[in-house]
């Protein structure tokens, strides 16, 4: 089966409503049935996605997962919020800086743009429909701020993108630190700029006694990221470690320090992490079904030198991926996307001498921007859900916000010092 036929059918079931990870694992099945094995690869098709699914960083992504659902449960998330306000507030439209900041706190922790938006615009969304902002604005401001949980560590689509290139994730998540923080101050101005022409409100006045009080209360809050991400930077724990601790840290701070995490409370935020993780799990599995069959066929090596008789330009070969990683992105999860393309292009990245950890931050921004376009939109439409709003309304705001992020993708493409400057500084 070509590659056309593969994308082809894969689209078609996606369009009909199949699941995606039900219908790549339906599309990798046909592959095989078609391909040189014939119906006698088929037999291995368990013990592939198996393979697939259990690799040991991956580990890390369900203890992420969890971490996240625990600090939503435990009133981490709104300490975070309280303290959030205290700092940006006063400003015009402070509360849309609110969950821009509380967005840069969470996604230290969480990893995931779905689970940011769940924990933060649950509590955001409505307090901002109160205070007189359109439900197309408050939907647009959270669902693009969550894309910075996939752009600053520990992020999930950054650790499987490591696992499928075999780069190092720790440098990965360094190099999503600036481009993480710079992004969110873009967005803040654009949600300042919209702000002072839609005339939202300000929040209480700054001030310094109010900037300590919730400092104080979200102190145990704000310690996670110096935990989890310290303990990672240093080199004492591995990143999946790393998750492991944040799961325990999460687990202390909410049942004994804040004393508001309790069995149920925990039990709820378990059966969550581990939904959200047979989600993604699922998708890894079937995606390494169809990796398996496009490796045996050479589809990679086939693609990378189609690509290079086209142009050997390394600007062109980036701008032709991003265009590519762009579409993917409407039409697949992150995840997903990673699992299925990042191997079948990694031989024309490294034969254009593009650096991986480079690459991982492209593809992961790339991904980020497909969260949030329909019409799969993951975020966006988890965004929505929660404001109760439409999602074409939303969009027409949101495009502001994508603009940022598009800016965001040509300056991490076009200028490798951006994302790798501390990398370069303290890993090589």
């Amino acid at each position: 089966m070509s590659l056309l036929a593969i994308g082809v059918l894969l689209l078609a079931l996606v369009v009909i409503g199949i699941p995606i990870a039900v219908a790549l694992g339906l599309t990798a099945m046909a592959a095989m049935v078609t391909g040189p094995g014939g119906a006698g690869s088929l037999p291995n098709a368990g013990l592939i996605m198996y393979t697939g699914a259990t690799s040991f960083p991956l580990i890390a992504i369900p203890l992420f997962i969890l971490a996240g659902a625990i600090m939503n449960a435990s009133g981490i998330s709104r300490r975070l919020i309280a303290f959030a306000s205290s700092l940006v507030g006063f400003i015009r439209g402070g509360l849309a800086m609110v969950t821009i900041s509380a967005s840069l706190f969470f996604a230290e922790i969480s990893g995931s743009a779905v689970a940011d938006v769940a924990a933060l615009g649950s509590i955001l969304i409505p307090a901002m429909k109160e205070k007189g902002y359109s439900r197309a604005f408050a939907a647009a401001v959270t669902s693009s701020s969550a894309t910075l949980a996939v752009i600053i560590p520990p992020s999930i689509p950054m650790i499987i993108y490591g696992v499928m290139s075999g780069s190092s994730i720790v440098e990965l998540f360094v190099a999503g630190i600036v481009p993480g923080v710079l992004g969110g101050l873009l967005l803040m101005l654009v949600a300042y700029l919209l702000a002072r022409r839609h005339d939202f409100p300000r929040e209480q006045a700054f001030r310094l006694e109010r900037v300590w009080q919730t400092f104080k209360e979200a102190g145990w809050a704000l310690l996670l990221p110096a935990i989890i991400l310290g303990g990672i930077f240093s080199g004492w724990v591995t990143a999946t470690e790393g998750a492991g601790l944040a799961v325990v840290a999460a687990m202390f701070i909410g049942g004994v320090i804040y004393r508001e995490l309790d069995g149920p409370q925990l039990r709820e935020a378990m059966l969550e992490g581990g939904r959200q993780t047979a989600v993604v799990m699922l998708l890894i599995a079937a995606s390494a079904l169809l990796g398996d069959y496009l490796t045996e066929v050479r589809v990679p090596q086939r693609v990378a030198s189609g690509i290079m008789e086209l142009t050997e330009a390394r600007w062109a070969i980036l701008l032709l991926l991003n265009g590519f990683f762009l579409i993917i992105g409407l039409f697949l999860h992150s995840a997903a996307a990673i699992i299925l393309v990042v191997p079948i292009v990694m031989p024309l990245v490294q034969a254009a001498g593009i650096d991986p950890v480079h690459f991982g931050l492209i593809v992961t921004l790339n991904l980020g921007i497909g969260q949030q376009t329909p019409p799969v939109a993951s975020v966006l439409v988890t965004a929505c859900s929660v404001a109760k709003a439409d999602i074409w309304e939303v969009s027409k705001v949101n495009v502001y916000f994508i603009a940022v992020l598009v800016a965001m993708l040509l300056l991490v493409t076009y200028v490798p010092i951006v994302p790798m400057a501390l990398v370069e500084l303290f890993y090589r």
